[in-house]
């Protein structure tokens, strides 16, 4: 501990022994340090802050969910520092007065690039931040640039985010119908070599499967027609059994004729007979015989007389239709028996022109179906960009305007002055105490024993005359002068550069 001591003492004393190169040497590096923090220019610092509304019911209805024009924002915020949006800026602001060249104007991108910053945070709530420092400029210069520069910013942020959808939906729009147009071509294209090739086969519309088809349907309702066929032809035989056991015409008592007259008699003896009468009856016998002469007559074919029976008449009628019915349902079977034969002669003896068939088919369809699509396709889009356009779906709210910035945001200049000196106060002690180190001499008779190694006497005090003692004297104020004015010429720095501040602001 004491060596360390005698140590810091030792370079105290060589350091105030070689005050005056201490001196020199601080007073250098604080004035070189304080020109050349002098000539940095301050850079000034403009904020702003945007909020994004992205909910909206309508917009959400027709599919413009939040999570997309979330990644459109992002994508938008990304790019909002390219190289094109900062050469906008560069000439709505001072900055491109002086561009005439575009290597000017590529230096110019570049540096305003590092000046600018957007951040968003996860509530839609972007920071747009701007710094100017420009040496051609003035403070106040420079603050009102960087103010200009973010105003500007807000402005392409905006006109992206609208400007640059509608845009968007417009190209969209064209695109897809150069593509509906294409399409409807080649469809029109291939509908027509689809009514050529039905044209020259009709029997094979539709290709392999479509005559698979027809064949199937064909046969199914064959066996059905067949089905009705015979049940048809089943009544038809029930209604004619029906109609042989049913009369023409229907014979009642008294309506004349011998088929009436026996009628009648047979009725008469019935009604005898319930009286009691026996045949021996003279009334029973004599009705006997005529009963047995009007069979007789009957027996003959005396020409039956009566009214026409109604049952008869629409059993007759009911036979005709189903006749008919029959009729129609055989020539039915018979045309489906020659359809079916037809296809399958089509399809066993033209099994390429099937398979031509079932390719223009299917390349119809698949046509048909891109082209639908694309239209749907379109038509969503045509009302996405109406309602983007008509009804914004993104509302955008400035929450802080573009500060004016009265302090600069760098260099921060006091810390830096204060910085240069304790610096060149340090450059300064360490110089004396390395030319310390340099001589040879000892500031301790412990140092020059260990230097040494041999015994050490005794020291001898500095004996000074009054004329020395007064010349001390006097460069002891002249030192203390040169650090004084080092001081006040810092008091100095701080105070201009407060001023200025003010000045500015």
């Amino acid at each position: 501990m004491n060596q360390i001591l005698e140590e810091a003492r030792a370079a105290l004393w060589s350091v105030w022994n070689r005050r005056w190169l201490a001196l020199g040497v601080a007073w250098g590096v604080c004035l070189l340090g304080w020109l050349a923090i002098a000539m940095i220019p301050n850079s000034y610092e403009s904020k702003s802050r945007l909020f994004v509304q992205l909910d909206d019911v309508l917009a959400n209805q027709i599919g413009l969910g939040a999570g997309g024009r979330q990644k459109d924002i992002e994508r938008v915020r990304q790019t909002l520092t390219s190289s094109v949006n900062l050469e906008k800026v560069i000439r709505s602001t001072r900055i491109g007065d002086t561009i005439t060249t575009p290597a000017q104007m590529e230096r110019a991108v570049e540096d305003l690039s590092r000046d600018i910053t957007v951040v968003g945070d996860a509530d839609n709530v972007f920071e747009i931040t701007a710094i100017s420092g420009r040496r051609d400029l003035s403070d106040a210069e420079n603050a009102q640039l960087a103010q200009e520069i973010a105003q500007h910013m807000i402005d392409i942020f905006r006109e992206e985010n609208l400007g640059s959808t509608r845009g968007e939906m417009r190209s969209a729009l064209d695109f897809l119908d150069q593509q509906l147009a294409q399409r409807e071509k080649e469809l029109e294209d291939a509908e027509q070599r689809r009514l050529a090739f039905e044209a020259q086969y009709p029997d094979l519309i539709g290709g392999a499967s479509s005559i698979s088809a027809q064949l199937s349907a064909s046969r199914a309702e064959l066996r059905s027609v067949e089905a009705d066929l015979a049940a048809a032809q089943s009544a038809m035989a029930a209604l004619d059994g029906q109609l042989a056991s049913t009369p023409r015409t229907l014979v009642t008592p008294g309506s004349g004729g011998p088929r009436a007259t026996l009628a009648q008699a047979q009725s008469n003896l019935a009604s005898m007979k319930a009286r009691g009468l026996t045949d021996s009856h003279p009334d029973v016998v004599a009705l006997k015989k005529q009963i047995a002469s009007l069979q007789q007559q009957v027996a003959e074919g005396a020409a039956p007389s009566g009214t026409p029976n109604p049952a008869y008449a629409s059993l007759q009628a009911m036979l005709v239709e189903r006749r008919a019915n029959v009729q129609a349902l055989q020539s039915r079977a018979a045309a489906l028996r020659a359809e079916i034969a037809s296809i399958s002669a089509n399809r066993a003896e033209e099994p390429a022109v099937a398979a031509e068939a079932q390719r223009i088919s299917r390349d119809y369809d698949v046509l048909r179906k891109k082209y639908d699509e694309l239209l749907q396709e379109r038509e969503d889009l045509r009302l996405r960009g109406q309602v983007e356009t008509e009804h914004n779906a993104v509302q955008f709210e400035v929450v802080d305007p573009p500060s004016t910035p009265r302090v600069p945001a760098s260099p921060n200049r006091p810390l830096l002055l204060l910085g240069v000196l304790v610096v060149g106060i340090g450059a300064g002690a360490g110089a004396a105490f390395a030319l310390g180190q340099l001589n040879s001499t000892f500031a301790t008779a412990s140092k020059l024993v260990r230097a040494i190694d041999l015994p050490v006497i005794g020291t001898i005090s500095l004996t000074m005359t009054d004329a020395a003692r007064a010349l001390r004297r006097k460069r002891l104020k002249l030192f203390a002068a040169g650090v004084g004015g080092l001081g006040l010429l810092f008091v100095v720095l701080l105070g201009v550069e407060f001023v200025q501040r003010g000045m500015v602001a």
